[in-house]
């Protein structure tokens, strides 16, 4: 049976991950800082699935428990099959309104922790012949709105090159590049979304699904739900001084 680790497990995109990677049959590593939802979930997950739940609490902003889990994802007794990047948050203000810290908290878990388990992974993999390493992009990596959508273009960029680095290998790499979608993570950073049209929401359940069916076919890039790929598409032939222009609204907080 292989195993998968899914960081930012509790909440979002990373708990529908959690929940269909068990009913795929794979035991799993649980990462959030919160440990009564890890224990919850690994408890659901376990009796429901009848598969082998681990539970690791770690924030992903400190360095030693990032390489608490880094040592975990490079276990050769008890290898990790399949690594899902999930975990992340944003800032509700401007990154000038921002105190640095605050913004060099979410670069650590947006990049520094994508490249750093990215990297263990890879590696270890790569030894063994296989693996799947799914890192959790945004739409947003195509814009030009913050150090929130800078971060997530490292991610699909990033993903891209580590994908080429590892073909032939038995090795898959797929970025994960969602829109809006129904989570608590704007209601976490207190981002009012009322605004938004209802067709321009995702659903997790079926977002995962795709995400995972990309994987499988070793799509690199994985855009889920017609409308996102049609606006990546355009993004992609657009003017940037078009794009930055458009994206001068994009993720702008309430008042």
């Amino acid at each position: 049976m292989s195993t998968a680790l899914v960081t930012g497990a509790t909440a979002g995109i990373g708990r529908e991950f959690a929940v269909q990677l068990a009913a795929r049959g794979h035991d799993l590593v649980l990462v959030a800082r919160d440990t009564a939802r890890l224990d919850e979930l690994a408890d659901l997950l376990g009796s429901e699935h009848g598969i082998d739940v681990e539970v690791l609490t770690a924030d992903l902003t400190d360095r030693a428990a990032l390489t608490r889990v880094a040592e975990r994802v490079a276990s050769a007794d008890d290898p990790v099959d399949v690594l899902v990047n999930n975990a992340g948050y944003s800032l509700k203000q401007r990154f000038l309104d921002n105190d640095v810290a605050a913004e060099e908290a979410v670069f650590d878990v947006l990049t520094r922790a994508v490249l750093v388990l990215s990297h263990t992974a890879g590696r270890a993999m790569r030894e063994r012949g296989r693996g799947q390493i799914i890192n959790v992009s945004s739409v947003a990596s195509f814009i030009a709105s913050g150090t929130y959508s800078a971060s997530k273009s490292w991610v699909t960029v990033f993903s891209e090159g580590l994908a080429s680095e590892l073909t032939g290998t038995g090795v898959g790499v797929t970025a994960l590049c969602p829109g809006f979608t129904h989570t608590e993570f704007h209601e976490r950073a207190d981002l009012d979304m009322t605004r938004m049209p209802e067709f321009m929401w995702l659903d997790a359940p079926r977002l995962v699904r795709d995400a995972l069916a990309d994987a499988d076919k070793g799509k690199v890039v994985s855009v889920p739900g017609m409308q996102y790929k049609a606006i990546v598409g355009a993004l992609r032939v657009l003017p940037r001084p078009l794009v930055r222009r458009q994206s001068r609204s994009a993720h702008r907080p309430s008042d």
